[in-house]
């Protein structure tokens, strides 16, 4: 059992708390029991599985499965355990997997999301977790947005991050314009937009563009959008959390779609 915070792989883990180390290591965090049981239902591949004698006996099941799938498993002490996790209380057990996003491919087609420098990792993981839950068929995301690996942005998508196909563009424009080639419809969010997101015709294939919590969408991804439509609201109001404007849009293309296919 690692009992010492000075052991070489504990302090390994314990780096990618950081980006950058999650970046340079091609290795990312997956804490709790609730996700690892996604990456293992979906098979991704593991790389470490490190948990608590305690956490091994209440879940002999799974321990057996992870194990199997990863490369390296290890029983620690709680307070090894804490060290390498990022939650104040975790669960018993902490995983590292490596990056498989780069051979992702999101289809040019059905419904799918763009997001532009979005920065909070909750937004971020609750746009995936509502993606997948309405159907989306999967999701780009522009380079300058939060660490897609980030810990938060995982246990904010409730484990569909291994579900919903997510490819990080270094141009999203160039991104958008392959849609539009592929016959996809742009859609993008303005406050002064004429139309509102219900008036479109979402059983076409339909590309949402989302963008900075603060700053929106850039002037020129709004340029290149097919229509533009706004989300009515009162006017005291100044503006809907980038994840609640997701949600609203995709549950909208789903209703379309349902009373669609119910005629």
């Amino acid at each position: 059992m690692l009992t010492s915070l000075q052991n070489p792989l504990v302090k390994q883990l314990r780096k990618l708390h950081s980006a950058k180390e999650r970046r340079e290591q091609g290795v990312f965090l997956i804490e709790g029991t609730h996700l690892l049981q996604e990456a293992c239902r979906v098979k991704y591949p593991l790389e470490t599985v490190c948990c608590t004698p305690e956490w091994q006996s209440s879940n002999q099941m799974l321990w057996q499965q992870a194990s199997q799938q990863a490369k390296r498993g290890e029983i620690v002490s709680e307070e090894v355990l804490k060290a390498i996790a990022t939650t104040v209380n975790p669960d018993g057990v902490v995983a590292t997997a490596p990056h498989c996003l780069e051979r992702i491919q999101v289809p040019y087609n059905g419904l799918a999301l763009a997001l532009e420098n979005v920065q909070d990792p909750g937004n971020l993981g609750t746009i995936i977790r509502t993606a997948k839950a309405a159907g989306a068929n999967g999701l780009w995301l522009s380079a300058n947005s939060v660490d897609i690996y980030n810990p938060k942005v995982l246990r904010a998508t409730a484990g569909q991050w291994f579900r919903l196909p997510i490819a990080i563009s270094p141009d999203l424009r160039a991104t958008v314009c392959k849609c539009q080639q592929a016959g996809m419809q742009v859609i993008a969010t303005q406050a002064d937009a004429s139309l509102t997101y219900w008036e479109v015709n979402w059983q076409r294939p339909s590309l949402i563009l989302l963008g900075n919590e603060g700053a929106g969408l850039s002037a020129e991804l709004v340029a290149q959008s097919d229509l533009c439509v706004r989300i009515p609201q009162n006017a005291e109001v100044e503006s809907l959390n980038v994840a609640i404007a997701a949600a609203l849009m995709l549950y909208e293309a789903q209703r379309q779609k349902m009373f669609s296919t119910a005629e």
